[in-house]
């Protein structure tokens, strides 16, 4: 992995998410993306058999066509066609009304592509699956542990690293649940 493929993808995120906070907190959103991004170089550390400058690039894009003013055209002429193909694989469809179909056909999507799109939904999930915010009621935090499992569950062959630490967080997380 190059050092300045990094440097342009995280710039490139943290101008977008400039004014965007992790929900729940007042820290800026480029936390969480940073952590994304350190779940796939953990990844890497462990089975080195994925392209992690795309990775790399998916996980710190991941959420700029989703939350911001981003669209597919400027992610393809900044970091390609492939990186923006999987940016967009990864930002749930809002013309889809229910959540649940939402989540199902992004997972579709994610399928259809190279195996470093869905490590980065994995990877995303993990790094979510934290203290829930306080304001959430207990069906939100069930659903948001069946949207993990069914993540788990459909993503199940990306990335055994992945898919284990995965595993673990949905684990941990059914505490909240109780």
């Amino acid at each position: 992995m190059t050092q300045e493929i990094y440097q342009k993808a995280i710039k490139f995120a943290g101008e977008k998410h400039k004014n965007q906070t992790v929900p729940g907190t007042e820290s800026n959103y480029l936390l969480h993306i940073s952590n994304v991004a350190m779940e796939i170089l953990l990844a890497y550390n462990t089975n080195n058999s994925f392209d992690i400058d795309f990775a790399i690039q998916l996980a710190l894009l991941h959420d700029t066509i989703e939350d911001t003013e981003t669209n597919f055209e400027e992610i393809e002429s900044k970091f390609g066609h492939r990186v923006a193909l999987g940016v967009q694989a990864l930002t749930k469809d809002e013309n889809l009304s229910l959540k649940k179909e939402r989540m199902i056909d992004c997972l579709k999507r994610i399928n259809a592509l190279e195996k470093e799109v869905g490590m980065v939904k994995l990877a995303d999930r993990i790094t979510n699956l934290q203290e829930p915010p306080k304001h959430w009621k207990k069906d939100k935090i069930q659903n948001y542990l069946y949207e993990a499992m069914m993540i788990s569950e459909m993503l199940n062959d990306k990335n055994e690293y992945l898919n284990n630490r995965l595993q673990m967080k949905i684990d941990e997380y059914k505490i909240y649940t109780e």
